[in-house]
Protein backbone atom coordinates (compact mmCIF):
# COMPACT_ATOMS: atom_id res chain seq x y z
CA UNK A 1 0.00 0.00 0.00
CA UNK A 2 1.30 3.50 -0.93
CA UNK A 3 1.59 6.18 1.49
CA UNK A 4 -1.69 8.93 1.07
CA UNK A 5 -2.96 12.58 2.10
CA UNK A 6 -6.17 11.96 3.98
CA UNK A 7 -8.65 14.69 4.76
CA UNK A 8 -12.26 15.22 4.91
CA UNK A 9 -15.19 16.96 3.02
CA UNK A 10 -17.88 18.64 5.75
CA UNK A 11 -20.57 19.03 3.09
CA UNK A 12 -20.99 17.69 -0.41
CA UNK A 13 -20.17 20.91 -1.99
CA UNK A 14 -16.89 20.74 -0.85
CA UNK A 15 -16.57 16.89 -1.64
CA UNK A 16 -17.08 18.13 -5.26
CA UNK A 17 -14.90 20.34 -5.32
CA UNK A 18 -12.12 17.90 -4.26
CA UNK A 19 -12.94 15.78 -7.02
CA UNK A 20 -11.34 18.49 -8.96
CA UNK A 21 -7.99 17.36 -8.31
CA UNK A 22 -6.66 13.92 -9.88
CA UNK A 23 -5.97 10.59 -8.07
CA UNK A 24 -8.54 11.71 -5.72
CA UNK A 25 -10.39 8.26 -3.92
CA UNK A 26 -13.16 9.01 -1.40
CA UNK A 27 -14.15 7.06 1.26
CA UNK A 28 -18.07 6.25 2.30
CA UNK A 29 -17.65 2.68 4.66
CA UNK A 30 -14.17 1.83 3.50
CA UNK A 31 -15.47 -1.59 3.18
CA UNK A 32 -14.29 -2.25 -0.23
CA UNK A 33 -11.98 0.77 -0.85
CA UNK A 34 -9.66 -0.61 1.76
CA UNK A 35 -9.02 -3.71 0.14
CA UNK A 36 -8.52 -2.05 -3.77
CA UNK A 37 -5.34 0.02 -1.63
CA UNK A 38 -4.03 -3.46 0.04
CA UNK A 39 -3.92 -4.94 -3.55
CA UNK A 40 -2.73 -2.19 -5.24
CA UNK A 41 -6.00 -2.11 -7.08
CA UNK A 42 -6.21 1.68 -7.10
CA UNK A 43 -3.06 4.07 -5.49
CA UNK A 44 -5.06 7.45 -4.87
CA UNK A 45 -2.58 10.24 -3.54
CA UNK A 46 -5.36 11.85 -1.62
CA UNK A 47 -8.68 10.03 0.00
CA UNK A 48 -11.60 12.03 1.09
CA UNK A 49 -13.48 10.86 4.09
CA UNK A 50 -16.91 11.87 3.53
CA UNK A 51 -18.65 10.08 6.04
CA UNK A 52 -18.92 13.90 7.87
CA UNK A 53 -21.61 14.88 5.29
CA UNK A 54 -25.23 14.21 7.39
CA UNK A 55 -27.35 15.24 4.50
CA UNK A 56 -26.33 12.37 2.78
CA UNK A 57 -26.96 10.24 5.61
CA UNK A 58 -30.50 10.21 6.18
CA UNK A 59 -33.49 8.34 4.72
CA UNK A 60 -36.48 10.54 3.60
CA UNK A 61 -40.21 9.74 2.34
CA UNK A 62 -40.83 11.08 -1.22
CA UNK A 63 -43.94 13.70 -1.57
CA UNK A 64 -45.45 11.24 -4.04
CA UNK A 65 -44.34 7.54 -2.38
CA UNK A 66 -41.38 6.25 -2.46
CA UNK A 67 -37.91 6.45 -0.42
CA UNK A 68 -34.97 9.10 -1.30
CA UNK A 69 -31.98 7.13 0.64
CA UNK A 70 -28.93 8.87 1.20
CA UNK A 71 -25.83 7.40 -0.07
CA UNK A 72 -24.08 7.15 3.20
CA UNK A 73 -26.58 5.15 4.94
CA UNK A 74 -25.63 2.18 6.40
CA UNK A 75 -26.63 -0.96 4.94
CA UNK A 76 -28.39 -2.21 8.38
CA UNK A 77 -29.91 0.92 8.26
CA UNK A 78 -31.56 0.55 5.21
CA UNK A 79 -32.15 -3.40 5.39
CA UNK A 80 -34.13 -2.67 9.06
CA UNK A 81 -35.95 0.63 8.02
CA UNK A 82 -39.68 0.16 8.77
CA UNK A 83 -40.49 1.63 5.02
CA UNK A 84 -37.93 -0.36 3.46
CA UNK A 85 -38.98 -3.57 4.97
CA UNK A 86 -42.25 -3.34 4.58
CA UNK A 87 -42.67 -2.13 0.92
CA UNK A 88 -39.22 -3.35 -0.49
CA UNK A 89 -38.90 -6.74 1.60
CA UNK A 90 -36.50 -7.71 -1.59
CA UNK A 91 -33.85 -4.87 -1.26
CA UNK A 92 -34.00 -5.94 2.48
CA UNK A 93 -33.42 -9.35 2.10
CA UNK A 94 -30.14 -8.82 -0.55
CA UNK A 95 -28.76 -6.33 2.16
CA UNK A 96 -29.37 -9.01 5.01
CA UNK A 97 -27.75 -11.60 3.16
CA UNK A 98 -24.70 -9.31 1.82
CA UNK A 99 -22.28 -9.57 4.44
CA UNK A 100 -21.78 -10.30 8.12
CA UNK A 101 -23.63 -7.36 10.61
CA UNK A 102 -20.35 -5.92 11.27
CA UNK A 103 -19.73 -4.98 7.64
CA UNK A 104 -23.02 -3.99 7.37
CA UNK A 105 -22.99 -1.57 9.97
CA UNK A 106 -19.81 0.41 8.23
CA UNK A 107 -20.84 -0.59 4.39
CA UNK A 108 -22.64 2.23 2.27
CA UNK A 109 -25.49 1.36 0.26
CA UNK A 110 -24.29 3.87 -2.62
CA UNK A 111 -20.59 2.50 -1.94
CA UNK A 112 -21.84 -0.98 -2.19
CA UNK A 113 -22.85 -1.29 -5.65
CA UNK A 114 -19.55 0.27 -7.08
CA UNK A 115 -17.65 -2.81 -5.65
CA UNK A 116 -15.73 -4.54 -7.96
CA UNK A 117 -15.33 -7.81 -8.95
CA UNK A 118 -14.43 -10.75 -6.90
CA UNK A 119 -12.60 -12.75 -9.99
CA UNK A 120 -9.98 -14.63 -8.24
CA UNK A 121 -7.58 -13.44 -11.03
CA UNK A 122 -8.13 -9.94 -11.22
CA UNK A 123 -7.93 -9.93 -6.94
CA UNK A 124 -4.77 -11.85 -6.80
CA UNK A 125 -1.33 -10.53 -5.07
CA UNK A 126 0.64 -11.24 -7.68
CA UNK A 127 -0.41 -9.26 -10.88
CA UNK A 128 -1.90 -12.05 -13.45
CA UNK A 129 -2.90 -10.91 -16.56
CA UNK A 130 -6.17 -9.23 -16.40
CA UNK A 131 -7.73 -6.62 -18.75
CA UNK A 132 -9.54 -5.04 -15.96
CA UNK A 133 -6.15 -4.35 -13.50
CA UNK A 134 -3.98 -4.14 -16.59
CA UNK A 135 -5.60 -3.57 -19.90
CA UNK A 136 -4.58 -5.34 -23.09
CA UNK A 137 -2.80 -7.64 -20.61
CA UNK A 138 -5.50 -10.49 -21.30
CA UNK A 139 -8.21 -12.16 -19.47
CA UNK A 140 -6.91 -15.11 -17.51
CA UNK A 141 -10.02 -16.38 -16.47
CA UNK A 142 -11.18 -16.82 -20.41
CA UNK A 143 -9.53 -19.95 -20.61
CA UNK A 144 -8.52 -20.34 -16.88
CA UNK A 145 -10.75 -21.40 -14.16
CA UNK A 146 -14.25 -19.59 -14.90
CA UNK A 147 -16.53 -21.86 -13.05
CA UNK A 148 -18.06 -18.93 -10.90
CA UNK A 149 -17.75 -16.18 -13.59
CA UNK A 150 -20.25 -14.89 -16.55
CA UNK A 151 -22.98 -16.31 -18.57
CA UNK A 152 -24.17 -13.29 -20.18
CA UNK A 153 -22.77 -10.25 -21.96
CA UNK A 154 -19.30 -11.54 -21.11
CA UNK A 155 -16.57 -10.84 -23.79
CA UNK A 156 -13.10 -12.46 -24.74
CA UNK A 157 -11.73 -9.63 -22.95
CA UNK A 158 -13.52 -10.00 -19.81
CA UNK A 159 -15.73 -12.94 -18.24
CA UNK A 160 -15.78 -11.19 -14.94
CA UNK A 161 -19.46 -10.95 -12.82
CA UNK A 162 -21.07 -7.89 -10.77
CA UNK A 163 -20.84 -9.27 -7.14
CA UNK A 164 -23.27 -7.02 -5.29
CA UNK A 165 -26.56 -8.16 -3.71
CA UNK A 166 -28.14 -4.69 -3.16
CA UNK A 167 -27.60 -3.71 -6.72
CA UNK A 168 -29.18 -6.45 -7.88
CA UNK A 169 -32.49 -6.02 -5.76
CA UNK A 170 -32.55 -1.83 -7.22
CA UNK A 171 -32.28 -3.05 -10.58
CA UNK A 172 -35.05 -5.13 -10.37
CA UNK A 173 -36.82 -2.28 -8.44
CA UNK A 174 -36.42 0.28 -11.40
CA UNK A 175 -34.47 2.11 -9.11
CA UNK A 176 -32.96 5.57 -9.36
CA UNK A 177 -29.16 6.24 -8.50
CA UNK A 178 -28.89 10.02 -8.29
CA UNK A 179 -25.43 11.98 -8.84
CA UNK A 180 -23.94 14.94 -8.06
CA UNK A 181 -20.67 16.55 -10.19
CA UNK A 182 -19.18 20.16 -10.17
CA UNK A 183 -20.95 20.23 -13.78
CA UNK A 184 -24.54 18.97 -12.75
CA UNK A 185 -25.73 15.97 -11.40
CA UNK A 186 -27.68 13.57 -13.31
CA UNK A 187 -30.37 10.29 -12.31
CA UNK A 188 -29.31 7.13 -13.35
CA UNK A 189 -31.33 3.78 -13.50
CA UNK A 190 -29.99 1.07 -11.13
CA UNK A 191 -29.88 -1.55 -14.87
CA UNK A 192 -28.04 1.05 -16.10
CA UNK A 193 -24.83 1.86 -14.00
CA UNK A 194 -22.86 -0.60 -14.55
CA UNK A 195 -21.99 -1.30 -17.93
CA UNK A 196 -20.45 -4.64 -20.11
CA UNK A 197 -17.20 -5.59 -20.61
CA UNK A 198 -16.86 -5.16 -24.68
CA UNK A 199 -13.24 -4.08 -25.53
CA UNK A 200 -12.56 -1.69 -22.03
CA UNK A 201 -13.26 -4.47 -19.23
CA UNK A 202 -11.30 -1.66 -17.15
CA UNK A 203 -14.67 0.77 -16.93
CA UNK A 204 -17.26 -0.35 -14.58
CA UNK A 205 -19.49 1.55 -14.55
CA UNK A 206 -20.92 4.83 -16.24
CA UNK A 207 -19.75 7.19 -13.54
CA UNK A 208 -17.74 10.34 -14.63
CA UNK A 209 -14.51 10.98 -12.82
CA UNK A 210 -15.61 13.28 -9.96
CA UNK A 211 -19.16 12.20 -9.96
CA UNK A 212 -20.86 10.62 -6.90
CA UNK A 213 -23.73 8.82 -5.86
CA UNK A 214 -25.31 10.88 -3.37
CA UNK A 215 -28.94 9.04 -3.10
CA UNK A 216 -30.59 5.85 -4.45
CA UNK A 217 -34.96 6.47 -5.23
CA UNK A 218 -37.26 4.10 -4.94
CA UNK A 219 -40.76 4.79 -5.88
CA UNK A 220 -44.03 3.08 -5.86
CA UNK A 221 -44.22 0.01 -3.82
CA UNK A 222 -43.06 -3.79 -4.45
CA UNK A 223 -44.61 -5.71 -1.27
CA UNK A 224 -44.32 -8.80 -3.84
CA UNK A 225 -41.21 -9.31 -3.86
CA UNK A 226 -38.00 -11.27 -2.82
CA UNK A 227 -34.72 -11.61 -3.01
CA UNK A 228 -32.80 -15.42 -3.19
CA UNK A 229 -28.90 -15.70 -2.93
CA UNK A 230 -26.88 -19.22 -3.91
CA UNK A 231 -24.22 -19.83 -2.90
CA UNK A 232 -21.34 -22.50 -1.35
CA UNK A 233 -21.56 -21.73 2.34
CA UNK A 234 -24.53 -19.71 4.20
CA UNK A 235 -22.77 -17.23 5.92
CA UNK A 236 -19.47 -15.04 4.64
CA UNK A 237 -19.68 -15.38 0.76
CA UNK A 238 -20.55 -14.29 -2.10
CA UNK A 239 -23.32 -15.33 -4.57
CA UNK A 240 -22.42 -18.18 -7.01
CA UNK A 241 -26.25 -16.97 -8.84
CA UNK A 242 -28.89 -14.54 -7.07
CA UNK A 243 -32.27 -13.93 -8.57
CA UNK A 244 -34.21 -10.75 -7.12
CA UNK A 245 -38.01 -10.59 -8.25
CA UNK A 246 -40.38 -7.69 -7.75
CA UNK A 247 -44.51 -8.77 -8.78
CA UNK A 248 -47.30 -6.95 -9.49
CA UNK A 249 -50.29 -9.03 -9.08
CA UNK A 250 -54.22 -8.96 -10.07
CA UNK A 251 -55.26 -11.62 -7.86
CA UNK A 252 -53.43 -14.55 -8.86
CA UNK A 253 -52.35 -13.33 -11.83
CA UNK A 254 -49.28 -11.47 -13.14
CA UNK A 255 -49.43 -8.24 -13.90
CA UNK A 256 -45.48 -6.87 -14.05
CA UNK A 257 -42.74 -8.70 -13.49
CA UNK A 258 -39.08 -7.38 -12.36
CA UNK A 259 -36.53 -10.02 -12.53
CA UNK A 260 -32.92 -9.18 -12.13
CA UNK A 261 -30.06 -11.80 -11.62
CA UNK A 262 -26.94 -11.22 -9.71
CA UNK A 263 -23.29 -12.54 -10.43
CA UNK A 264 -24.49 -13.64 -13.60
CA UNK A 265 -22.22 -10.97 -15.80
CA UNK A 266 -20.43 -7.49 -15.52
CA UNK A 267 -23.63 -5.79 -14.40
CA UNK A 268 -27.38 -6.98 -12.63
CA UNK A 269 -29.02 -8.89 -15.78
CA UNK A 270 -32.62 -8.22 -15.96
CA UNK A 271 -34.94 -10.89 -17.72
CA UNK A 272 -36.81 -8.61 -19.83
CA UNK A 273 -37.80 -11.45 -22.38
CA UNK A 274 -39.04 -13.49 -19.57
CA UNK A 275 -40.72 -10.11 -17.94
CA UNK A 276 -42.99 -9.22 -20.94
CA UNK A 277 -44.30 -12.56 -21.35
CA UNK A 278 -45.10 -13.34 -17.83
CA UNK A 279 -48.20 -10.87 -18.24
CA UNK A 280 -51.13 -12.03 -17.51
CA UNK A 281 -49.85 -15.68 -16.47
CA UNK A 282 -51.42 -17.32 -13.81
CA UNK A 283 -48.76 -17.98 -10.51
CA UNK A 284 -50.21 -21.72 -10.81
CA UNK A 285 -48.99 -22.48 -14.13
CA UNK A 286 -45.54 -23.57 -14.18
CA UNK A 287 -45.39 -24.24 -17.31
CA UNK A 288 -46.10 -20.79 -18.58
CA UNK A 289 -43.63 -19.24 -16.03
CA UNK A 290 -40.52 -21.74 -17.42
CA UNK A 291 -41.28 -21.43 -21.04
CA UNK A 292 -41.17 -17.32 -20.29
CA UNK A 293 -37.72 -17.70 -18.50
CA UNK A 294 -36.41 -20.08 -21.94
CA UNK A 295 -36.83 -16.56 -23.83
CA UNK A 296 -34.23 -14.62 -21.32
CA UNK A 297 -32.20 -17.75 -21.35
CA UNK A 298 -31.55 -17.75 -24.80
CA UNK A 299 -28.99 -15.21 -24.63
CA UNK A 300 -27.28 -17.61 -21.82
CA UNK A 301 -23.66 -18.54 -22.79
CA UNK A 302 -21.65 -20.72 -20.95
CA UNK A 303 -17.88 -21.19 -20.50
CA UNK A 304 -15.71 -24.02 -20.26
CA UNK A 305 -16.59 -24.46 -16.63
CA UNK A 306 -19.91 -22.98 -15.82
CA UNK A 307 -22.58 -24.31 -17.97
CA UNK A 308 -23.96 -25.51 -14.72
CA UNK A 309 -24.84 -21.50 -14.25
CA UNK A 310 -27.30 -21.36 -16.31
CA UNK A 311 -29.61 -24.12 -15.34
CA UNK A 312 -29.04 -23.17 -11.54
CA UNK A 313 -30.09 -18.80 -12.27
CA UNK A 314 -33.43 -20.06 -14.56
CA UNK A 315 -34.40 -22.28 -11.07
CA UNK A 316 -33.19 -19.57 -9.34
CA UNK A 317 -35.54 -17.38 -11.22
CA UNK A 318 -38.80 -19.38 -11.07
CA UNK A 319 -38.33 -20.29 -7.01
CA UNK A 320 -37.89 -16.93 -6.50
CA UNK A 321 -40.98 -15.59 -8.80
CA UNK A 322 -42.96 -18.02 -5.98
CA UNK A 323 -41.05 -16.49 -2.89
CA UNK A 324 -42.18 -13.15 -4.24
CA UNK A 325 -45.71 -14.32 -5.12
CA UNK A 326 -46.22 -15.15 -1.09
CA UNK A 327 -44.14 -12.32 -0.20
CA UNK A 328 -46.30 -9.28 1.54
CA UNK A 329 -47.18 -7.21 4.09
Amino acid sequence: MQPFAYGHSADLSAALAEAVMPSTAFLAGGTELLNWLRLGITKPSRIIDLGRIEELARIVRLPGGGLHIGALVSLNDVARNDHVAREYPVLSQAILKSASAQLRNLATIGGNPLQKTRCAYFRAEDILPCNKRKPGSGCSAFNGANEKHAIFGWSEACVATQPSDPATALAALDAVYVTQHRDGGRRIRADELHTLPGDAPHIDNVLRAGELIVAIELTGAARHSAYLKLRERESYEYAIVSAAVALDLDGDRIQRARIALGSVAHKPWRLTRAEDALFGVALGDMTAIRKALDLSFIEAKALAQNAYKIFLAKNAAERTIRLAAKSSS
